[in-house]
C-alpha cells in the first residue's frame, strides 16, 4: 500500500509536514503556493502567494481585499491552491470554498510582519495602476514618519482569508513518470481516499 494513504489522518497534516520537509531540503519559500481564483466574466487567474497557516481543514493566506485576488474571491468565494516542491519531488493541490478571517486573526498575522512590510501594506493600492514605485517609497517614508515608531495600525481592506479544503491530492514524482497520486475528498468529518493515475 502506497505510503501517501498511510501518510496521516488528514491530507492537511500531511501537508504541513511536507512544508517543514522542503525546508528543512533547502527549498526557498517552502510555504509558497500558487492560488487560482476566477473573475466575473469566469476567466481564471493565479498568482503565487504565501500560506500561512495549515490545520485538519484549512490553509490561511493574508492579502488586500481590494487586490485582483480579493475582488474576485468576494465575488466568488472558492479558490484552488497548488504547491510544489523540486527538492523533494512532491506537490499538493487544494480546492475549496474561501471565506475571510476574523479581524483579530488579521490584526495578530499583520503586527508579527516586519515593520517594513507593514508601512508597505498600509500605503500600495495592490493591483491598481500607479505612476511609479517613487510615490508609494515616499507614502511609506512619510507614514513612518507620522507614526514616529508607534504602532502600524492593520488597514481594512488588508486581511486573511482561510481555504476551507473540500480536495486535497497528495503526489510523489515516481520512476518512469508513474508518480504515486492519491485524491481525498472530504464527506462530513471524514476524508476519503482514491488512487489516481498518474
Amino acid at each position: 500500500m502506497s505510503n501517501l494513504l498511510e501518510a496521516a489522518p488528514t491530507p492537511l497534516r500531511t501537508l504541513a509536514r511536507w512544508i517543514e520537509e522542503a525546508r528543512a531540503a533547502g527549498a526557498l519559500e517552502p510555504e509558497a503556493m500558487a492560488l487560482a481564483t476566477v473573475g466575473p466574466d469566469g476567466r481564471p487567474s493565479a498568482r503565487f502567494v504565501l500560506c500561512r497557516g495549515v490545520d485538519d481543514d484549512e490553509i490561511r493566506f493574508f492579502t488586500s481585499y481590494d487586490s485582483r485576488k480579493g475582488r474576485e474571491l468576494a465575488g466568488r468565494p472558492h479558490a484552488a491552491a497548488v504547491f510544489h516542491w523540486e527538492a523533494t519531488r512532491r506537490q499538493v493541490r487544494v480546492e475549496g470554498d474561501v471565506a475571510i478571517l476574523s479581524a483579530e486573526a488579521s490584526d495578530a498575522y499583520f503586527h508579527s510582519r516586519p515593520r517594513g512590510s507593514q508601512l508597505s501594506a498600509s500605503v500600495s493600492p495592490q493591483s491598481a495602476p500607479i505612476e511609479s514605485l517613487d510615490e508609494l517609497r515616499d507614502g511609506r517614508r512619510r507614514l513612518d514618519e507620522s507614526l514616529r515608531g508607534g504602532e502600524v495600525p492593520r488597514p481594512p481592506g488588508w486581511g486573511g482569508y482561510r481555504l476551507v479544503a473540500s480536495t486535497v491530492e497528495l503526489w510523489t514524482s515516481g520512476d518512469d513518470r508513474l508518480h504515486d497520486r492519491v485524491r481525498y475528498e472530504r464527506r462530513g468529518d471524514v476524508w476519503v481516499p482514491l488512487r489516481l493515475a498518474p
